[in-house]
């Protein structure tokens, strides 16, 4: 009797207690809303200046989602679109990549993609449009000319436009489509019977993409399938199950989600027929390979049906699901974990470990777990997908990337196209010199890293006040460290000419031309096809 009544006594207090904790999440969410519209009624009352309730509660939104995880976001109806193209890489437009200077300028076509609407009505590259609809460019932004090029497929736009090699005036009208930028963005075989795939995205449909692709280069003889998701920052979580399924045998386990409540958890396995089981694969990974990338490498490593070669990945291993909220609104919620097949979670540890890029930091062996794949190699968690094979990319100076980024190979490759009718699709560029002049007069930072970081020391010292007593070496130093722009930019020819061979080549034959030329210089690439197959 006693016993029972002991018994009886620790389910009440568990029920008690689960009870208290309901109550006390409940009242703590009541206690918040009550106190987060108190201060909003009192700032809208009493606040000294006109209060703008949307802008501070889309910021207060925006912080509390921010302290969970990177992920979680809210999106107001007025980024719907913007959130779709994001997940379809579609919208409705003309289809080219714009460039705008100026400001107070013209709008200058950069680059149509092939067989677009801007591309069929006769806008090629270099062309400048004056107005749009009637309506000046002078004055707009870059993201605003763009806005008005955009609208409802079978809408048409009309634009005033300067033609590059008569410098005539006309206007050009563009009837809209539905434009779909590719998330294969190019496929076709290599040396000694590699194929290539390069895939940047997981949007929607995109399997089907890889599927017709891979058939396409086994008829041309592809003896082994190089899968480049370098770069590749994710997208649908099924497109990737159904892109390891053209691999693995029907019904194998690609991944699963684990979360707080019962539909949250789920393991998705392979639904179709492989296309092939056999052919040996090369998965290309680096630090910005995210989220679905990460379960495709992890997936077929697990199950030691490819080779991964590069560098860790980002190291993304969340689900975000889609909620609807009132006025049209969505809430993108991470409701998950996902694990690979072996059972990793390629989720950083936490998100202060990581790297500038925001991929993961160094993780030591003792916080993370062993796990084993199909044929008993060790793999580990704690933070993306480790290479079976690291190979670095090349390391490109600052000054190639003050070139790049800074838009001097851009306006290089303007001026190229101007001066020349056409070029030959496998394009080698001769002329350096004359890009070296048209470098040499442009206004850019084209400091060496290392003097970058002297000139950073110098300015310490100097509020350390210790510059002056260091003159004598610093002056050394800095003579020993200074070297003149051309100079500087004859001492980096090689590493700048295939730059200039891709931004050039792609105004006359669109991307793949552009990809073609990346593919042969592509240093991480070359060394990853030496790597030898895992091979059971």
């Amino acid at each position: 009797m006693r016993k029972s009544a002991y018994i009886f006594a620790a389910l009440l207090a568990l029920t008690v207690s689960a009870g208290a904790s309901a109550q006390s999440k409940s009242f703590n969410m009541g206690k918040w809303i009550e106190v987060h519209n108190a201060i909003l009624k009192e700032l809208n009352r009493s606040y000294v200046d006109s209060l703008e309730v949307g802008r501070i509660q889309r910021k207060a939104v925006d912080a509390m989602l921010e302290s969970l995880d990177p992920y979680t976001v809210y999106v107001p109806e007025e980024e719907q679109e913007d959130f779709q193209m994001m997940l379809t890489s579609t919208y409705g437009g003309i289809g080219a990549i714009i460039y705008k200077p100026d400001v107070n300028g013209n709008v200058i076509i950069n680059e149509p993609y092939a067989n677009s609407p801007a591309a069929k009505a006769g806008l090629r590259c270099g062309d400048e449009i004056e107005s749009i609809d009637g309506e000046s460019t002078h004055g707009l932004t870059s993201s605003e000319s763009s806005e008005k090029m955009r609208g409802k497929p079978g809408t048409s736009v009309t634009f005033r436009v300067r033609k590059l090699r008569t410098g005539e005036l006309t206007d050009v009208k563009v009837v809209r489509e539905r434009i779909i930028l590719p998330s294969v963005e190019y496929s076709g075989m290599l040396d000694n019977g590699d194929g290539y795939i390069m895939l940047t995205k997981f949007t929607e449909g995109v399997w089907r993409d890889v599927k017709s692709s891979f058939q396409k280069l086994k008829s041309q003889g592809m003896k082994r399938l190089v899968l480049d998701l370098r770069g590749n920052g994710g997208g649908l979580l099924s497109e990737a199950v159904n892109i390891v399924s053209l691999f693995v045998p029907r019904g194998t386990v690609v991944v699963s989600a684990k979360g707080r409540t019962p539909s949250s958890n789920a393991t998705y396995r392979t639904t179709g027929e492989p296309l092939d089981t056999d052919i040996p694969i090369v998965v290309l990974v680096d630090s910005g390979s995210a989220s679905a990338s990460e379960i495709v490498s992890g997936a077929l490593q697990d199950y030691d049906r490819a080779t991964i070669i590069g560098t860790r990945t980002y190291g993304k291993g969340l689900v975000q699901s889609i909620r609807a909220l009132p006025y049209d609104g969505q809430l993108k919620v991470t409701t998950a974990k996902y694990y690979t097949p072996s059972g990793r979670c390629v989720q950083a540890i936490d998100y202060s470990h990581r790297n500038e890029d925001g991929s993961v930091g160094h993780i030591p062996d003792s916080l993370t777990h062993t796990f084993t794949t199909t044929h008993g190699r060790t793999v580990r968690d704690g933070g993306g997908i480790t290479p079976d094979f690291e190979v670095k990319p090349h390391r490109y100076s600052r000054l190639t990337y003050s070139l790049v980024l800074g838009g001097i190979v851009e306006q290089y490759a303007l001026k190229y196209v101007r001066e020349h009718e056409s070029v030959d699709e496998d394009f080698h560029f001769t002329d350096y010199d004359d890009f070296v002049a048209f470098a040499a007069d442009k206004e850019f930072d084209y400091r060496s890293s290392a003097r970058a970081i002297f000139d950073q020391m110098k300015e310490t010292l100097k509020e350390d006040g210790l510059a002056d007593a260091m003159a004598p070496q610093l002056e050394a130093l800095e003579k020993s460290l200074d070297m003149d722009k051309t100079t500087f930019l004859r001492l980096k020819k090689d590493e700048i000419i295939p730059f200039i061979e891709e931004d050039i080549v792609v105004r006359y034959y669109f991307q793949e031309a552009g990809i073609r030329i990346r593919l042969r210089y592509d240093q991480q690439l070359h060394e990853a096809l030496k790597q030898p197959a895992i091979t059971w």
